[in-house]
Parts: structure tokens; C-alpha cells; sequence
């Protein structure tokens, strides 16, 4: 398999970025220190390259239907200018990636499978269009983009200051990008580039993410003088929010896991027709027998992917993410848990190299936002 390389690989690396594989792409995990990034994101604003997303258009008469059936929210009840997150589910209703789908200001679909995940979603797509006969066109236009993360306090502030001007939804009803809504995304020009700025983000702090014609990467990115941050602090900022990474706190063959024990059944209207449908009907009336936690270590340790939670001796469950949380200095980490263990100040272990380390269950977001 080719690796895959951002737009402003080159830029990055003049910088003194360090790069990691993720997904099939090399892409920076840091530029600075993950610290000092981290918490430039809590205290005042980040940027982050995320052209390693993917990204998948869909249009003509039929592709509001093939949206509906392929993801778990309700696409029809989108405006242009929406953004809405779901979930991708087979039949069985285990999810195989989680998306944020755009209803572009002209009407067409634009969805973003996670990195390395977008050839798939788009075969994904094409054969379920060609074994329905659906009319519409599904394009992976994921090299075509270049898309950036502005998240912080300051974000929004620092994205309004370098937006020349702004089109649909916000349009003639207000020049400012502040009034743009949560999961609403507007056509703007920024630094004279035309570009989708949506108001969404994956680090629990407000923000923007914006996406650019490849070729107009640098340009963009140049037009906000603020910390540059790589996958590293990306990381240690979703998980303090207790946001899952697709692949690591699900993953259909190795963690299968439903959007109802992933925690994010929020995702799931069940009015409408979408392959795994019944399956999930089914588990909801049902309950779930185990749901995904957070945990708070009560001694020295830092829990990491795959590590065991146990209680009162015996496995009860698996580490999915876990780090050291640079706001709160101690450590956190991910997992499920059987249901009846997940109540808040629950008492259980996670096993350190051999050792069991007292831990408690901890409701996510872990930090006061």
C-alpha cells in the first residue's frame, strides 16, 4: 500500500513537524510538543492539517436517498448548508466508520469517511447505487481537498478575522462568521480562496474546519498565525472529551461495536430506512449489555489501547484509547464496560504491565467545558 502524503507535507516538514502513519497517510503528529499544542487548543486556538480525511460527493435525483439508506441519521431533514454526524452500519448494525456529512450549499452531498477510509465508502456507495438502481453520481474527491481544523476558544475569532466574505446560508443576513451555527457550514473566501467553512471540530473546544481546493492548501493555511498542531494533541484533545476514533474504539472485525454501545445512539433515527436499521430497532428496545466509558486512574500508570479493566479479580473489559490528559495531569482512558459496571464512581482496574491499577469510572467530557 502507497502512502499517502497531505498537500503541505513539504511545508510541514520545513516546519520541524514530526510525521506518523495514520490511516495509510504520513501525516504530522507534531509540531512542537503535543503539551504545548494541547493546550494552545484549550487556551486560545490550534490549527491542524486533516486533508487526511476523506472526502466523497454525492449528487443527482436520487442522492438524498442513497444517503438515507447508508447512514444512520436523518439526511432528509437537512437544509443546505447542514452538517450532521452519523454512523455507516452493516446489517447487523455494527459500525464500520463514523462520518460528518455536508448538505453543500448548492444541495449535493459531501460526506468524510475517516483517513484511509474512503475508497471503501465509496465502493461502498457505488454498489449499493448500481444493486438499487439509484441515479445518482458518487465521486471520491478526497485528493482534490486539502481540509484544516481551526479549533480553540480564539478560533472562531481568528477564522472571522481571515474570511473576505462570506456566501450561503449566512448570506445578506449577517457579515460576521461568528453567527454561523453549530453543524451549519457556509461557502466563504478566505485569504481570496473559495472554501466550505463548517463550524465543527473534534477536540471538544468550538472552531471551524475548513476545506480548499488542494492546490490553495498553503494559502490557507498561511492565513491564520496561530499554533500549528499535529495528530498527537488531536488526539489527547478528543479524548478528554471522550470522542470516539474510528478503528480504535470500534473496528467491525476486531471491536464490533452498535452505535448504541459506542455511546453515540444520538446518531440513530430509527423513522427512517437505512441498512441495520432493524438490527438496532432491535437492540434498543433490547438494552445493551455492554456501553462505552471513561475511566480516571487512581494510581500511577497510563492506560493504553488493549490493556484489561478488571473487577473484583476477574476481566470485565478493554482499554480502547488512554493517555496522560494534559489539562487535568493524571491519567484517562476509554473502554466499555458491562452495563452494569458503567455507573459513574464505579471502582474497577486496568492492568499496567502485570499490575492492577485502581481506576473509576468517569462520565466523558473529563474536563469542564
Amino acid at each position: 500500500m502507497v502512502t499517502r502524503r497531505p498537500p503541505l507535507y513539504e511545508v510541514h516538514e520545513d516546519r520541524g513537524a514530526g510525521f506518523t502513519d495514520f490511516g495509510g497517510w504520513e501525516m504530522p503528529v507534531e509540531f512542537d510538543s503535543i503539551r504545548a499544542e494541547h493546550t494552545a487548543v484549550r487556551e486560545a486556538a490550534g490549527i491542524f492539517d486533516v486533508s487526511h480525511m476523506g472526502e466523497i460527493r454525492v449528487e443527482g435525483p436520487d442522492a438524498e436517498t442513497l444517503m438515507q439508506r447508508l447512514t444512520t441519521n436523518d439526511i432528509a431533514s437537512m437544509d443546505p448548508g447542514d452538517a450532521q454526524y452519523a454512523c455507516i452500519t452493516d446489517e447487523d448494525g455494527v459500525i464500520h466508520d463514523d462520518t460528518m456529512t455536508y448538505r453543500l450549499p448548492g444541495g449535493d452531498y459531501l460526506f468524510v469517511p475517516n483517513a484511509g477510509h474512503d475508497e471503501e465508502a465509496e465502493q461502498r456507495w457505488v454498489d449499493y447505487r448500481d444493486g438499487h438502481d439509484l441515479d445518482a453520481e458518487v465521486s471520491n474527491e478526497t485528493a482534490d481537498w486539502a481540509m484544516f481544523a481551526v479549533q480553540g476558544p480564539d478560533a472562531v475569532g481568528l477564522a472571522a478575522d481571515a474570511v473576505d466574505a462570506l456566501g450561503a446560508p449566512l448570506g445578506e443576513e449577517s457579515d460576521d462568521l461568528a453567527d454561523l451555527s453549530r453543524f451549519t457550514a457556509t461557502r466563504a473566501t478566505v485569504a481570496g480562496v473559495d472554501c466550505l467553512v463548517a463550524r465543527t471540530g473534534y477536540t471538544g473546544e468550538d472552531g471551524v474546519e475548513i476545506l480548499c481546493d488542494a492546490e490553495d492548501a498553503e494559502v490557507v493555511w498561511g492565513a491564520f498565525d496561530c499554533q500549528p498542531c499535529g495528530l498527537g494533541a488531536r488526539d489527547t484533545l478528543r479524548m478528554e472529551q471522550g470522542l470516539l476514533l474510528s478503528g480504535q474504539d470500534f473496528h467491525p472485525e476486531e471491536n464490533p461495536r452498535t452505535p448504541y454501545e459506542a455511546g453515540v445512539g444520538f446518531t440513530v433515527d430509527l423513522d427512517t430506512e437505512f441498512v441495520g436499521r432493524d438490527a438496532l430497532a432491535a437492540q434498543q428496545e433490547a438494552g445493551v449489555d455492554e456501553t462505552f466509558i471513561g475511566l480516571t486512574l487512581q494510581e500511577r500508570g497510563v492506560a493504553r489501547h488493549g490493556y484489561e479493566i478488571t473487577h473484583d479479580g476477574e476481566t470485565v473489559g478493554e482499554v480502547t484509547s488512554g493517555t496522560m490528559s494534559p489539562t487535568l495531569d493524571e491519567a484517562i482512558a476509554l473502554g466499555y464496560l458491562p452495563t452494569e459496571l458503567a455507573e459513574d464512581g464505579t471502582e474497577v482496574a486496568v492492568v499496567i504491565r502485570g499490575e492492577e491499577k485502581r481506576a473509576e469510572v468517569t462520565t466523558p467530557p473529563f474536563i469542564d467545558q
